[in-house]
């Protein structure tokens, strides 16, 4: 045993001492990159533009890192990490260094197979995701959402452990709507794969941007800037799309006129109900496979459903066309991005999504009690009290206090119109009596 200690000594003086000459010799030939013995490997330190996604305060653009390759404490490790250091210094020097798997120590611990990616693990999270759900297109609509959340805000190549998603949440801005559903992602992501990690610090409900509602007035002067842009367009365009921006103006008029979520338009649209002589009411009947199951909507003006021209057989036929085999959330979602994306091609000045809460408004404003407006909807009296109602601008509320006061007002001068009444009848009243008296008219 002592022998062991003895030798052990002995080899760790040798390696300290070695250590001294091999950070001499790169101080000698000016190499910028020094080398540290840390937890039993050796590390390289290096001043080196910011990691991807990192921002340093100072503004200089570079920052100092320790950089582990994997380079176990040892003689032979020495040579290693003096090899590495003057690689790093030549990259350094002509300024070609990129943080690629190597410096960010992902190909050591793939292959170790300590940690796996976010890409690595998403056809996992998606087979156990659905083991405990039925897969339907709400379903499915869910776990893209998931899906989408982890891709963009923790990123594919992002390890799978507490250190990484955390870094990842840091970068988000705080108490944004961005942060709020990455989180929520994150705990159903957590529970899955049963991961200890705690998110309390990043929970919270958002902090409401601002947002453009349309008014009454902006929405109906915007739906002919579909036709305004097509009048306006190349003429060279291929005739089977020359008339296709009339699907996208009948849509607009009946996301405006029903407050409808898009996808709720495409998902097995019930045309035939729609031109039926016996919806007299003008309802759009939801099907069951959408967000919150189905509904029959009301329209707020049934006046706009003759205006936006919404029963034209042409424009439904298009509709069929556009949705036809089209079954998969994914199919759907084609046609609900190539929806949003002509908003944008004509200008519209708002989003799709902006029509639903202008319904929500415009009900607030003229009275409709919240339960009746949350079902025509199709949420919870919670979502449209506390969601919808965000954006109830300085303008809305003016136009609901007028509107108040205008029928206080009118209440106000009917009821003293009826009081005037009455003291003209009970006058004609007496009138009466007094003649009855004089002639002795009995009753």
């Amino acid at each position: 045993m002592k022998q062991v200690e003895t030798t052990y000594t002995d080899l760790k003086e040798k390696f300290d001492k070695e250590v001294i000459k091999v950070k001499a010799r790169l101080k000698e030939a000016n190499i910028k990159v020094g080398i540290v013995v840390k937890n039993a490997s050796i590390q390289l330190q290096a001043s080196l533009p910011l990691k991807p996604g990192e921002i340093n305060k100072k503004g200089t653009g570079t920052k100092q890192y320790s950089i582990s390759l994997g380079i176990p404490a040892n003689l032979d490790g020495l040579k290693t990490a003096e090899e590495e250091a003057h690689e790093l210094s030549r990259l350094t020097a002509r300024k070609c260094f990129k943080w690629n798997d190597k410096y960010l120590g992902k190909r050591r611990l793939a292959a170790k197979g300590q940690v796996r990616t976010i890409a690595q693990i998403l056809p996992d999270f998606e087979k156990q995701y659905f083991q405990t759900r039925k897969r339907t297109m709400k379903s499915e609509h869910t776990f893209h959402c998931h899906q989408d959340y982890l891709k963009r805000n923790i990123g594919l190549d992002t390890f799978v452990c507490k250190d990484g998603i955390l870094a990842c949440l840091d970068k988000l801005e705080p108490k944004s709507s961005t942060l709020y559903n990455t989180v929520k992602t994150l705990k159903v992501f957590c529970k899955i794969f049963d991961l200890n990690i705690d998110l309390s610090a990043y929970s919270g409900k958002p902090i409401v941007r601002d947002r453009n509602i349309p008014s009454d007035e902006e929405i109906t002067a915007a739906y002919t800037k579909f036709a305004d842009y097509a009048a306006k367009r190349k003429k060279t365009i291929k005739k089977a799309y020359l008339n296709s921006w009339k699907l996208w103006q009948w849509c607009y008029g009946m996301l405006a006129t029903y407050g409808l979520r898009p996808r709720e338009l495409f998902v097995n649209p019930n045309i035939e109900h729609w031109l039926s002589t016996d919806n007299i009411n003008s309802t759009w009947k939801v099907d069951g496979e959408t967000k919150t199951g189905s509904r029959e909507v009301l329209p707020f003006y049934p006046d706009w459903v003759r205006l936006f021209d919404l029963k034209n057989p042409q424009y439904l036929q298009m509709l069929k066309g556009a949705v036809e085999d089209k079954k998969t959330f994914q199919d759907i979602n084609t046609v609900r991005i190539n929806c949003s994306s002509w908003f944008r091609r004509v200008n519209v000045g708002f989003d799709p999504y902006d029509l639903r809460h202008a319904w929500a408004i415009r009900a607030h404003i003229n009275g409709i009690p919240i339960k009746a407006a949350a079902d025509n909807l199709g949420h919870s009296v919670e979502v449209h009290t506390e969601v919808y109602q965000k954006w109830f601008s300085l303008e809305n509320r003016r136009k609901v206090m007028n509107f108040a006061v205008e029928n206080k007002s009118l209440v106000e001068e009917l009821q003293n119109q009826n009081q005037q009444l009455k003291l003209q009848v009970e006058k004609l009243k007496q009138e009466n009596q007094q003649l009855q008296m004089k002639y002795n008219i009995t009753a």
